[in-house]
């Protein structure tokens, strides 16, 4: 059974999947405009993609970047992601330069959860976990592929290394290319929850997967991703629709 995982006013794994919204403009007018309606519109959490953001090599602007989304966000948890190109992301830097701006970001203590990848090397995910553990900072280990679906048992694999590595939340994305390789990622999200208490966050992206971003609370899945100003990854649903079906989905399954 997932242990449920209470950051600021928000927690992951009870009931209903959560709603994040990324942030996705590139400049500082453009993303503050962002925060402010997903404010109002009462996101459960927000991402900012900082890979899409013009200045992401200014650690000062960064910095204040952060400052300016908390302030708006009171109390919404914030998380700090920087998507290597490999794994989907804007922008291109250096192994060194990813590590280097995700342990600024960490020291900071500006962000409540900070997205690290798998594959950026075990040491270097290693320290950045416990550089933000030690700032009372959550760390999500993430993975994702945008070519194809790895079998069930890779899947879990990659779940369980997550887990390891010492991830306060395990997430994997990746693209089906036909409707079998959702089985297979649903298939592998429920049967990781015999192995690990840890909230995982997993999805089938493109059209074929809308049915993961819509079935957390079946399957295990406890946060979601809708479409903000545009979507981060391909198949998200627009927020209003997204948290109208959650809702539908949980009442179903209160019914005795």
């Amino acid at each position: 059974m997932t242990e449920a995982l209470t950051i600021r006013n928000v927690t992951l794994g009870e009931g209903k999947p959560s709603i994040c919204i990324p942030l996705t403009s590139s400049n500082k007018a453009a993303l503050m405009e962002e925060v402010e309606r997903y404010q109002q519109e009462g996101a459960d959490v927000v991402e900012w993609r900082a890979d899409i953001f013009e200045e992401v090599e200014n650690h000062t602007a960064v910095e204040q970047m952060l400052k300016d989304l908390t302030a708006v966000l009171k109390g919404i948890p914030l998380i700090f992601t920087f998507r290597s190109h490999q794994e989907g992301g804007e922008k291109k830097i250096s192994k060194a330069d990813y590590i280097a701006l995700n342990q600024f970001v960490i020291q900071t203590g500006l962000a409540d959860l900070v997205d690290v990848e798998l594959y950026q090397g075990e040491d270097a995910v290693k320290n950045l976990i416990s550089a933000a553990h030690q700032q009372h900072t959550y760390v999500i280990v993430s993975n994702h592929d945008f070519q194809k679906t790895p079998p069930k048992s890779e899947i879990v694999r990659r779940l369980k290394w997550a887990e390891e590595l010492g991830g306060d939340i395990l997430k994997i994305a990746v693209m089906p290319n036909q409707t079998a390789d959702v089985l297979e990622l649903l298939t592998a999200t429920n049967e990781m929850k015999e192995y690990t208490t840890k909230p995982m966050i997993t999805m089938a992206m493109g059209p074929l997967g809308v049915i993961s971003r819509l079935s957390g609370q079946v399957f295990g899945s406890v946060l979601t991703f809708g479409a903000g100003e545009r979507t981060s990854a391909p198949g998200q649903v627009p927020v209003q629709e997204l948290r109208q079906v959650l809702e539908v989905i949980e009442k179903s399954m209160d019914v005795s």
